[in-house]
């Protein structure tokens, strides 16, 4: 399997394009922030940024970095933040790995004025590919866990996710689907083409008015 594809300077590269979305000075709630990759790249812009993580492990290497992160679940721990309380609330890679998704996806657009999901598109055709010639769950650069060991609960494609947005009453602001090295796909692509090569997808999503 290749390895996750990585910009300049070794950050990953939706962690960049992430990174870039997000407006100088704003206030920032990265949930599942890992070790904290991310929110080096938004202080580096200048953004409050502030982490909730699951890991112990996580949270400890975060706090080494000098970056404040507490140790929380997103299933959980969402519902106690007050409305509108960041500009931003970040999502990245994790969503598959929670257990009510849109849930989840509720709780970030009542609690900041925008959201960011980005996620490994199960509808990718290498993915469908390994389902279809070997029968096996499929292993990728993004995916690279056994079925067995994942913490991955809730696959979904960008297909999926595009529906349940419009289940939410979520407005998408803006939407890119990566390529296995990382570059964006047409924009004006359909959406059943950036399904099936779309490796991965990140989503600026906001509440509708009223």
């Amino acid at each position: 399997m290749a390895e996750t594809v990585r910009g300049p300077g070794g950050a990953r590269v939706d962690l960049l394009l992430v990174s870039e979305m997000v407006e100088p000075g704003s206030r920032v709630l990265d949930v599942g922030c890992g070790d904290g990759e991310l929110l080096r790249l938004l202080e580096a812009r200048g953004v409050d940024g502030r982490g909730i993580e699951l890991s112990r492990e996580g949270v400890n290497e975060c706090v080494a970095k000098g970056l404040a992160v507490v140790q929380g679940d997103a299933d959980t721990d969402l519902a106690s933040y007050p409305d509108d309380a960041f500009d931003y609330v970040i999502l990245s890679q994790t969503l598959q790995a929670t257990r009510r998704p849109r849930d989840v996806i509720e709780h970030m657009l009542r609690i900041g004025r925008h959201a960011i999901v980005s996620f490994p598109n199960f509808g990718h055709w290498r993915i469908r590919l390994q389902l279809l010639f070997y029968g096996r769950m499929p292993r990728t650069a993004n995916l690279p866990e056994t079925w067995y060991d994942t913490p991955n609960i809730h696959f979904c494609t960008i297909k999926d996710f595009n529906e349940m947005c419009a289940l939410t009453g979520a407005r998408m602001e803006k939407a890119v689907a990566l390529d296995p090295w990382g570059t964006a796909l047409k924009i004006d692509a359909p959406w059943w083409f950036w399904n099936l090569f779309g490796e991965q997808a990140v989503f600026v999503l906001s509440r509708k008015p009223g």
